[in-house]
This record gives C-alpha cells, structure tokens and sequence, in this order.
C-alpha cells in the first residue's frame, strides 16, 4: 500500500482502492484552510489515477469531523487565511474557495466515493460524511448541523440537507432544531446506507469498496456521470451555490452577529444545547407549578 502524508490527513493507494485518512484526530479533525486544501489535493491525485476506482473518505481517532474550526480573530488569519481583510475577498475565496467548490469537487468526483463514519459528524463535517455516493457508519456515529441554532447561520456554506433528505419535513426539522441525529435514525431517514457495528466498520467498508471495484472502470465513470447528472437537473449544483451566498450574507447581518459574540467561548454544538435548554426551563416551571 502507498502512503502519501499531507498536514491534515494521510493519503492511501492500495490497489483499484484510495482513502482520505482524516488524520488530526487532537483536534476532533476539523475543518480548517489546510485541511479542506489537503483532502481537494488528495481527491486530485484519486482522479488523475487511473487505476483508482473507489475512493474511501475516513478518519482516524474518536470521530470523523467536528465541522469548522471555530476559531477567535486572534487566530483567523492563521486558521482562515481565506478570510478578509475585505468581505469581498472572504466572499470569493473562504466562501467560495474553500467551502464550495472543493465540496461540489466531492460531489461531483467522477468515480465511485464512500464516507466510512464513527463518532461524532457534526457541522460541516456532515458535507464529508454525507455527500458522498455512500456512507457507512457505525452504530456509535451520529450527526448534527448545528449551525443555524448553535451559530446563527443557516448550515454550512453547502446546504446539502434537502438534496440527501430528500424530504422537506425531515429537512426543515434538522435544520430548524438541530436534532442529534444517531446512526439508527440516520439510517432511517436516509442519510447512511448501513450500520454496522464498529468493529465491523473497517471490512465492511473494505468489502464494499473491493465489490465495486470489480466494475470496468468506465461503468463506474458512467453510473456516478448518471447520478450526478440526475441531482443536478433538478437543481442541486446551482442550490449548493446559492446556499454559499446566503451563509455570506448572514455572516455580515447585525442579529447574527450579535448572536456570535454572545456565545463566550462555547461550541455551536454546546450553544445549541444551552439554548434548547433555555426554552425547555420555563415549560419544566410551569409544569412544577
């Protein structure tokens, strides 16, 4: 098997199969610049391959992603050098640049892609988790978007939600309440294809993986080219890029961002539980009473 490290993750070739090793497992693997600019690298280096036939997204350590790093003006500019010193400039390359198109470069890779999920995938971290062609969890992996009440923006910048739902009740509810959503619930709301359990979680993503690559390459290229295709006739590509443009416009809104600055120092995640409790106290009173 060839190895091939970046910053952020390890790059793995073992024959017609190729992973992305989410590999800064201290930090919950989230998603800065330089790890978005490492996976798009990878995903380059799959596509030009062709040898590779299925490419596996994965992590190493506790869970798969945590989301964007959430991060204080102090350390933006290292974290985020997408962003400033202008909204324009934010606009094009940290919106834009970094979680757009490399996210519509997931999605539409031209071969056949699996997200091997465990723990927590949660935020942005669901765009990895769930945007690919499969995703396999275990049954200790759950998921959150926990933006909109956690944060004050709508989601990520890609609004995937609609397009993996495909359910405007199932979606309106994610988005609105930000549910966590465990691997069995997930299952049945049609975010993953299987639960397994964990330690099953490897040689059934390996066996999957080894299954399609049986195929002739060019039926693989043809069956995801079908896919895509039929998603994006009904409008997925441009409303992934208008998404991008409403998550912008937020950043910059006087509420939101008075929301942002009340958060002292917690996580949209625990900011979304707070305030889920906030609302759940005064009916608890009332009930008492």
């Amino acid at each position: 098997m060839e190895r091939v490290p970046f910053e952020t993750i390890v790059y793995e070739k073992d024959g017609p199969v190729a992973r992305i090793v989410l590999n800064v497992p201290e930090k919950a693997n989230i998603q800065t610049a330089q790890q978005v600019w490492d996976v798009d690298e990878a995903l380059q280096l799959a596509d030009r391959d062709d040898e590779i036939k299925v490419l596996v997204l994965k992590a190493n350590g506790a869970g798969f992603c945590a989301g964007h790093a959430i991060v204080g003006p102090d350390e933006m500019n290292e974290v985020y050098p997408t962003t400033g010193p202008t909204p324009e400039r934010t606009w094009k390359h940290h919106h834009y640049g970094l979680f757009l198109w490399p996210p519509l470069r997931l999605w539409e890779f031209p071969k056949a892609t699996i997200a091997q999920v465990h723990g927590y995938c949660v935020g942005g971290g669901t765009v990895y988790g769930l945007l690919t062609d499969l995703t396999i969890a275990s049954d200790d992996a759950y998921f959150q978007m926990p933006l909109p009440q956690g944060f004050g923006l709508p989601g990520a910048q890609t609004m995937i939600e609609p397009w993996v739902l495909m359910n405007f009740k199932r979606a309106a509810e994610y988005l609105f309440l930000a549910p966590t959503i465990d691997a069995h619930q997930a299952l049945d709301w049609g975010m993953v294809n299987r639960v397994v359990p964990r330690s099953d979680l490897d040689s059934t993503v390996e066996e999957i993986a080894r299954t399609i690559a049986q195929m002739p390459l060019t039926t693989i290229l043809a069956t995801k080219a079908g896919l895509t295709r039929a998603w994006e006739m009904m409008g997925m590509r441009v409303h992934l890029q208008q998404s991008t443009d409403l998550v912008a416009f937020c950043t910059g809104a006087s509420d939101v961002r008075a929301l942002m600055a009340s958060m002292s120092g917690t996580r949209p995640r625990q900011n979304a539980a707070i305030r889920a409790d906030e609302v759940a106290a005064p009916e608890e009173s009332g009930a008492d009473g």
